[in-house]
């Protein structure tokens, strides 16, 4: 398992832009400091509490549409001086406002739920086992630490599979697995009696 740290030449770009970006003497204040903070914090696979008022501050972000929280959102973190030194930054900027927030267990719980109309039993809700584009480019990014922190798919959609964090897997499965195990018990017991 990868060190939940956020990879050293990223921290250490983002360091040296919070402490001195124009000058030896100078640090960053007001929003940009919250825009290079929020960036380094949401890299990272585990947030210190001193993460608490960048995140407040991004996450605070909320426009009518979604698709101008994501800009407005990206126009925050691009706040950084260090947002647009490089295509991988750029791309970081992108992958966070896409994926932050949005790419947990519970989140995906809800936004991947597809609806089956034609089963045989009536409606019946799936989630779907496939993580968007934007929660891949999210935590696989080459400047995140997130990936075996991302959420895992637990069991099959059509058998009531579901998202869940990474540190959670080994109970839900074993959960889902009782639970399985239990379902076709009562299914041969139905199939007996008829």
């Amino acid at each position: 398992m990868k060190n939940n740290s956020v990879p050293t030449p990223f921290a250490l770009v983002i360091a040296a832009v919070i402490t001195a970006p124009a000058g030896a003497h100078e640090v960053l204040t007001g929003d940009t400091r919250l825009a290079c903070e929020a960036t380094l914090c949401l890299a990272a696979g585990s947030r210190p509490n001193e993460c608490s008022p960048s995140l407040s501050r991004y996450f605070s972000i909320h426009k009518r549409k979604w698709s101008d929280t994501v800009q407005a959102r990206a126009n925050f973190l691009s706040l950084c001086p260090a947002s647009d030194q490089t295509p991988e930054m750029r791309s970081l900027v992108s992958a966070m406002a896409n994926g932050a927030g949005r790419c947990d267990a519970g989140s995906l719980n809800v936004t991947l739920r597809v609806w089956n109309n034609w089963d045989a039993d009536g409606d019946r809700v799936f989630i779907n086992n496939q993580m968007p584009d934007y929660c891949a480019a999210y935590t696989g990014h080459q400047y995140t630490n997130l990936d075996d922190l991302s959420p895992r798919y637990v069991g099959t959609p059509e058998r009531g599979g579901y998202w869940v964090d990474a540190r959670d897997q080994d109970a839900a499965v074993a959960r889902y697995n009782d639970r399985i195990a239990a379902e076709d018990r009562r299914r041969r017991n139905d199939e007996w009696y008829r």
